[in-house]
């Protein structure tokens, strides 16, 4: 998957919510912008397309996207961002998660 990611920050989700993480990031393969909700739990991912949920469309159907497909990238992406001590950098973020990709290809391949 080829993804961008834009930024990333932590929701605690007041005092008895469950905590999730907040994804912005750009899917080149759909040509779209997108949030992804991350919470804790495996398999509970939500991702919208912010550009039409920002023109008011929130709908399923139109703005329904699998989570389940996003949620290895965007669980990897938090878990780095982490390991980077929360950086704002995401050009850095970016580049750890490229060389990531590139040495599990690697891995793969020999």
């Amino acid at each position: 998957m080829n993804l961008t990611i834009k930024a990333i920050d932590h929701h605690r989700n007041g005092i008895c919510g469950a905590p999730f993480n907040v994804v912005l990031f750009r899917d080149e393969a759909e040509q779209a912008n997108m949030v992804g909700i991350i919470f804790y739990a495996p398999d509970h991912v939500a991702v919208l397309d912010v550009d039409k949920a920002a023109a008011g469309d929130v709908a399923f159907g139109s703005n329904s996207w699998r989570g389940d497909r996003y949620e290895d990238d965007l669980r990897q992406a938090c878990e780095t961002w982490t390991h980077l001590n929360w950086t704002p950098d995401m050009s850095r973020l970016n580049d750890t998660l490229t060389r990531a990709k590139d040495d599990k290809i690697n891995e793969e391949t020999t």
